[in-house]
């Protein structure tokens, strides 16, 4: 799942930031999230999470701290958590993967760290891990 996109260009990550974001989401306990069923986009296929306040306290914690990178730009006003499944696909590939997964659910999985993924230009790769309190 996806705490904040976009968030800084990689340039810009340096030490304090990463010292801020360890700060930051040390503040936040580690919790389970579930996902029951699934929801769309215009041209996205997602998992719901049950749970969606304590994925959008961390959305608006760290776009809070970094107001100059709000989530997808701004080009949203409600963050609505979710885990996407598949993306740019015709509305019948949604429906085959949608009855695939129903058949799968509920699931759970416990969140204890945050992965900060970055784009150098070229590829994205992990540059550093946070971990939730508790």
């Amino acid at each position: 799942m996806t705490v904040l996109y976009p968030f800084l260009r990689h340039d810009r990550i340096g030490d304090q930031v990463l010292g801020e974001l360890g700060e930051l989401f040390g503040a936040h306990g580690a919790f389970d999230v579930g996902f029951q069923g699934c929801g769309r986009f215009p041209g996205v296929l997602y998992l719901a999470p049950v749970q969606e306040d304590r994925l959008r306290a961390l959305t608006l914690a760290v776009a809070g701290r970094w107001p100059e990178a709000p989530p997808f730009q701004g080009w949203f006003t409600d963050v609505v958590p979710h885990l996407t499944v598949a993306y740019s696909q015709e509305s019948s590939v949604f429906d085959e993967i949608e009855a695939d997964i129903s058949g799968r659910l509920p699931v759970t999985a416990r969140v204890g760290s945050i992965h900060l993924l970055v784009y150098d230009g070229t590829t994205w790769h992990e540059r550093a891990e946070f971990a939730l309190r508790g």
